[in-house]
């Protein structure tokens, strides 16, 4: 993707109390209700990674979003990455824990 390009592709690491409070689902619903392809998924430390792909302004807004995760998480911190490896626009989708 140029600098020109409408669409943004990130890979976000998101820390805090994320696992075993359905964040992984609240994510997914917010990012299909934002039409982003991508996926998500628990990581071994208990942190979760996601990449998300789509329209600029709509991943800026999931990166805003997933501060606020579902009732019972506690977001402590994000780290945002650009992600260069190609995107099917195939919707969005769990991967199992790596």
């Amino acid at each position: 993707m140029n600098a020109d390009s409408k669409e943004s592709s990130v890979r976000l690491i998101i820390t805090g109390r994320v696992q075993g409070v359905w964040y992984r689902a609240w994510f997914m619903e917010k990012a299909i209700n934002l039409a982003l392809s991508g996926w998500i998924r628990n990581l071994n430390d208990g942190s979760v990674e996601a990449v998300v792909s789509g329209l600029r302004e709509n991943v800026e807004e999931m990166k805003k979003t997933s501060w606020s995760g579902p009732p019972l998480a506690k977001v402590d911190n994000i780290d945002v990455g650009i992600y260069k490896e190609k995107i099917v626009n195939s919707g969005f989708r769990q991967l199992p824990t790596k």
